[in-house]
Parts: structure tokens; sequence; C-alpha cells
């Protein structure tokens, strides 16, 4: 590697992240940028003793186990279906990755449309069968689950795509020696396909585990963490405090918590990957 290409690097992450370390210990305020002042962990301790965090730690968790899961197997038996279709493959291809390549502000948009209170398609479907309309977005028992189902819509194409990959790769060979041999579509399944795209799965846990703890846009675009903190997130507990509330100091704490969330989950991750190959 080139000097100016480790210079470079060093720019675009290093330096920031040294930034973030920094103000992170520190009470900078936008507001008062002269009165700033080392503080220690004062923001690491009022972080961590925030019940708001606690619930948009909560809230985090929860959805990314959720969403890996949900998108992680939806995305298994798309691949799969489509993987044994004898002709219609790239139409079909096609047709599923179309959600994965809109920009998550204009799927959050679309959504809140089609969940609209008043002119939503949804509820015009359910009034026509009678149904009273719901407030999606505005109710606590269904507000953090449509912004689940929005997600799942959207990424739920990139885990068939990584899985599907994974699929081109399994020798052939071995389905036809175990066709031989008598073994059952379903034998076949678990233990042939599925340790041959171990790896694939793996990665799109990873991956999808990663940009889960990193939600942001469709919360605040759909419901700014609300109704009562129900789809908060750790992102968006950052935002609030340093773009709302121009407390960087304590914003930039934050911002490490979720760096080194993220870093536990990746570590597990990628050790297990490598245990497997």
């Amino acid at each position: 590697m080139s000097l100016p290409t480790i210079v470079v690097l060093a720019i675009l992450t290093i330096f920031p992240l040294g930034y973030t370390i920094y103000y992170s210990f520190t009470n900078f305020n936008m507001l008062k940028p002269k009165a700033i002042k080392f503080i220690g962990l004062g923001n690491f301790e009022k972080i961590l003793a925030d019940p708001y965090f606690h619930q948009a730690l909560g809230n985090t968790l929860k959805f990314m186990v959720l969403a890996v899961i949900i998108e992680t197997v939806l995305g298994l038996l798309t691949a799969l279906l489509i993987n044994s279709l004898e002709s219609g493959q790239k139409l079909l291809r096609t047709l599923v990755l179309l959600p994965v390549v809109l920009p998550p502000v204009t799927v959050a948009l679309i959504w809140r449309i089609m969940l609209s209170n008043n002119y939503g398609i949804i509820n015009k479907m359910l009034e026509a069968f009678g149904a009273a309309p719901v407030n999606w977005l505005n109710d606590v028992r269904t507000a953090f689950y449509c912004i689940l189902v929005i997600d799942v819509w959207q990424y739920m194409p990139f885990a068939f795509l990584l899985i599907y990959a994974s699929l081109q790769a399994v020798p052939k060979s071995q389905y036809e020696a175990a066709k031989i041999d008598g073994a059952s579509a379903l034998q076949q399944l678990f233990f042939i396909t599925i340790p041959n795209i171990m790896g694939g799965i793996i990665l799109v846990v990873l991956l999808r585990s990663i940009d889960s703890i990193r939600l942001f846009d469709k919360v605040n675009i759909l419901t700014r963490g609300g109704p009562a903190n129900t789809t908060a997130t750790i992102t968006q507990y950052i935002y609030n405090y340093g773009v709302g509330n121009y407390r960087i100091g304590y914003s930039s704490a934050g911002a490490i918590i979720m760096t080194l969330i993220v870093l536990l989950i990746s570590s597990l991750y990628v050790s297990r990957a490598f245990k497997i190959e």
C-alpha cells in the first residue's frame, strides 16, 4: 500500500474517529464552543444511566434480532425457490431485487403514504372489508412492527442476493451423489445445501446486523422515535442530542458506545465464520 493511500485512509477514518473520541470526553456544546472542558467519563456515565437510552438500546437490539432472522429466513427460502425453477429465474431475480435498489428515504416516504390514517391504501383496503382504520405509525402497538415490516420488505432482497450467489457455487456432483444414495430433498437441503452456503448466510447476518443497528432514516422520517419512544433507536438518540440539542460531546459518547456494540457483534460473527472455514 502506497504512502498517499495510507494518508487518505487516515484522513477519512482515523482522524474523524479520533476527534469523536476526544469530544466524547468533553462537555462540548455548539452553542457554547468556548466553554469546552474535559469531563472524563461523565458523558458515558450519564448515557448509561439514562432510561431513554436503555429503551433506545432495547428497541435497537430487538429490531436487529427480528429483522436479521426474518430477512435471512425469507431470503433463504426465496433463493431456494428461484434456484429450483427451470425457467424465469432472470425475471424473478430482477423483480425480487427492486426494493433494495430504492433509497431508504424514498421507501420511507412511500410507506408513510400507504400507512396514512386518512388516505393510505392499507386503511382503504381495511375499510373495504368493513374493518376500522388503524393509525399505524402513531399507535404504540403497531409503530415498531410497521418499521420492521418496511425494513424486511426493502432488505430481504439483499439477503436473497447473497444466498442465491452462494447457491450457484454448490457443486452439482454432490446432489447427484446424494440422489444415487437415495437422499430425500430435505436431507439434501440440510446436509448439502445449508453447509455449502453457510458462509453466505453468516455474511448476510453480519452485514444486516451492522446495518440494523445503524437504523435511522426510516425512524426519523416515519415516527421520530415515537410514539412513547417505542421506535427510538441508538442513532435517533444520538441525533436528538447531537443535532437537536447541540450537545456534541454527549452525542459523541453515544456514538462511541454504538461503535463498541457494532465491533462486539462483528467480532462474534467473524470468529464464527473463520471456524466454519
